[in-house]
């Protein structure tokens, strides 16, 4: 059984690999304040066919698992429909169920336990009076600006466009709060829409929530890596010989990491291990590297004698002198203290200001110290 995280450990975890988190605030107070599970969702719409880039947030999901978190996984069916019609009325539900498919069996693939997630049809809670009457008081606080700008970077962009990419990304934010969540869950590319959401919900009584984002992984051709581009991704079901024909053709210049979609993979997905896994990882590995070696030398008397004489023990370097401790000035038999003039039993005197210390006489000196007085 898995050794119990510290919070701390929990949240490090969570953060693990990610390019960028909003409002960690607001996590640390659910793992380290209320200390409860983090609830976290990470949604996906159903439209092209799944590619091997979904293994990169099935990773971190295994990661959030770890950390104890409660993870909602949403099949935004309503999204792959509203998303330019990507997703004809008529295919939603098929590719809704594709894609549950798809998500249960890459989960599976890298062991993460599916009987911990939760997964949700985007439609049970979405086409609810409730959620009905949320998406007209958001749509009256945000602008046509603020919503065109928030689904740039994830609703395909076309000339008169239609008014669905703009419900698209309030209908995300909304799931947050239908939801029940602390935190949402995506790539970078859907930053725009998290700051909607942080920023809107707000203004019609819902709770701002914290916000973790992915790297994009890039495709085999350079660049982000596409549902709609065939020579860009490899897909769940191609064939050993469609992967190889692809990464032989894929983009990786030697020595150039950026855009480079080999690299990212094995860093993300073949081998994304936190520092405190590759330690653990190394050690056991140079373990049992080692333990056949030093079987034969603890089996070997001659081996042993060897050792002895080729390196021989250092002798202990001698111990320094301890140095006498100096008395403080208010301590009984210490030294004069600055400034102070002592006249010493031969006559002189000696002091700190006193270059060039001069006889006298004692007795003389107290005589005339009563007649400057007048006594």
């Amino acid at each position: 059984m898995a050794q119990e995280l510290s919070g701390e450990q929990k949240i490090a975890l969570i953060k693990e690999q990610l390019q960028e988190v909003l409002r960690l605030d607001i996590i640390e107070d659910v793992i380290l304040k209320q200390n409860r599970p983090l609830r976290i969702y990470w949604g996906t719409a159903p439209t092209g066919r799944p590619h091997c880039g979904y293994f990169v947030p099935m990773v971190k999901i295994a990661h959030f698992l770890r950390a104890g978190c409660h993870v909602k996984v949403l099949l935004a069916d309503i999204h792959g429909f509203l998303d330019n019609l990507k997703a004809p009325i008529e295919l939603v539900k098929f590719r809704a169920e594709y894609y549950q498919f798809v998500v249960k069996s890459l989960l599976k693939s890298i062991n993460v336990p599916i009987e911990r997630l939760e997964f949700r049809l985007g439609s049970t809670h979405q086409l609810t009076q409730k959620y009905t009457m949320d998406i007209f008081r958001l749509s009256s606080v945000v602008t046509e600006h603020d919503a065109k700008r928030a689904g740039a970077e994830v609703v395909k962009q076309v000339d008169n466009a239609p008014l669905s990419g703009l419900i698209y990304p309030l209908m995300q934010a909304l799931d947050e709060e239908h939801l029940d969540v602390d935190v949402q869950f995506g790539g970078v590319d859907q930053r725009k829409i998290f700051v909607l959401a942080a920023e809107q919900l707000p203004k019609i009584g819902y709770k701002e929530r914290g916000h973790l984002m992915n790297r994009m992984v890039p495709g085999l051709a350079g660049g982000k890596m596409s549902s709609s581009d065939p020579d860009s991704k490899i897909d769940i079901l191609d064939t050993p010989e469609a992967i190889k024909k692809k990464i032989k053709k894929a983009y990786a210049v030697p020595k150039e990491i950026e855009g480079n979609g080999m690299i990212s993979f094995v860093e993300y997905v073949l081998l994304p291990l936190t520092p405190q896994l590759l330690k653990a990882a190394v050690t056991s590995a140079l373990t049992k590297l080692l333990e056949p070696i030093q079987a034969d030398y603890l089996a070997s008397q001659e081996w042993q004698n060897v050792e002895k004489n080729a390196y021989p023990a250092a002798p202990e370097p001698p111990k320094k002198p301890k140095k006498a401790k100096k008395l403080g000035t208010r301590h009984p038999g210490a030294s004069t203290a600055p400034n102070q003039i002592e006249v010493q039993p031969d006559g002189q005197i000696k002091g700190q200001d006193v270059e060039n210390p001069t006889p006298t006489e004692v007795s003389d000196s107290a005589a005339d110290a009563i007649k400057k007085l007048g006594i």
